[in-house]
């Protein structure tokens, strides 16, 4: 089934269900007012939300027309926000633009940071920054909403608790992130607000496309209205999304409804760095990594980071080219 959470002009909206085509959706306050709420009581709500959903694809119950601009991110806020790296080819160009080595360590221990969790951006929201100096850049991602996790949980465990999969924007201010690493302390002001898309749904949505921990299809990053990134989620993900939750919750329980990111989805070429769309690759989910190519390859970077005026679009499409999660699409304004 496929969830979505519509202004109404509380600070959690409202939760709807949405067909499949995302062109009609229900209410479904009867049954949980938040998507938060249908979280903390899954096992009871989950049966009455698919019903209503097999409803609403066969126009039994009353609806309406389902508009993403109306929608907020599905989780307006949540509990926690935890977002790891699990494309280690992405961790490696970092360091290799640089001129870090990686360690060893990385291959076989995930990178996670914890986000701001209160204020999401809804997925047509504008990205408001006061200065283009700040590196503004997108990364485009994949994430799951888990139900409860207990502190220690196996690999099994973890993968059992995923209840939903979603996309991200998660938006990065690269040139704030050199000082703030710089303090030993992690990132805090470089990693603003993040956007969810319109539309979660549940994992048996994406049939075969899903296969427990990753999501194998390509990942749409448009700039500008022009292709930036075809990468695919499924391919070079060296951490997969159960590992991923297993490892957050190595010393502490999660609660349901914490959202676990995929990192920025980066795809490598014949075992090399990857290479734009329009030269025949796959390009790139986000910004910085075409420019740490170019570093490597010339010496200094070239693609500038997003300026005022500038939109990135991000959406996922199933193998018969239908939206699967609705789009996120965002502007960046100057933030006066």
């Amino acid at each position: 089934m496929k969830l979505a959470t519509l202004r109404d002009g509380s600070r959690d909206g409202k939760l709807v269900l949405v067909n499949r085509a995302l062109t009609r959706c229900t209410e479904a306050g009867h049954i949980a007012p938040t998507l938060q709420a249908a979280l903390d009581d899954w096992s009871n709500v989950q049966p009455k939300l698919a019903t209503l959903a097999e409803s609403l694809e066969h126009d039994a119950v009353p609806s309406l027309r389902f508009h993403e601009h109306d929608a907020l991110s599905p989780l307006p806020r949540a509990y926690q926000w935890a977002d790891g790296s699990a494309y280690v080819n992405h961790v490696e160009l970092v360091r290799k633009a640089r001129g870090a080595e990686m360690p060893a360590s990385f291959w076989t221990d995930p990178l996670m940071y914890q986000g701001g969790s209160d204020s999401f951006l809804a997925p047509r929201d504008p990205i408001r920054m006061a200065d283009e100096a700040y590196g503004i850049d997108m990364e485009g991602e994949i994430a799951v909403v888990t139900g409860d996790v207990p502190m220690r949980a196996s690999r099994e465990e973890a993968a059992a608790a995923i209840r939903l999969v979603m996309l991200v924007n998660d938006v990065s201010l690269r040139g704030l992130i050199p000082a703030e690493l710089g303090k030993g302390f992690g990132f805090f002001q470089s990693k603003p607000s993040s956007a969810f898309s319109p539309v979660t749904v549940t994992p048996d949505e994406l049939g075969t496309a899903w296969d427990g921990g990753k999501l194998h299809l390509p990942l749409h990053v448009d700039l500008n209205g022009a292709p930036f990134g075809r990468a695919n989620a499924g391919i070079d993900m060296t951490f997969d999304f159960p590992t991923l939750i297993a490892h957050a919750a190595k010393t502490r329980p999660l609660g349901a409804g914490t959202i676990i990111g995929s990192g920025t989805v980066s795809n490598k070429l014949d075992g090399g760095p990857g290479k734009p769309v329009a030269e025949g690759g796959v390009g790139y989910s986000c910004i910085a990594e075409i420019r740490m190519i170019e570093t490597i390859e010339t010496g200094a970077a070239k693609t500038p980071f997003m300026r005022f005026g500038d939109t990135v679009r991000i959406e996922m499409l199933d193998a018969s080219g239908h939206s699967i999660f609705g789009a996120i699409e965002q502007v960046v304004e100057k933030h006066d």
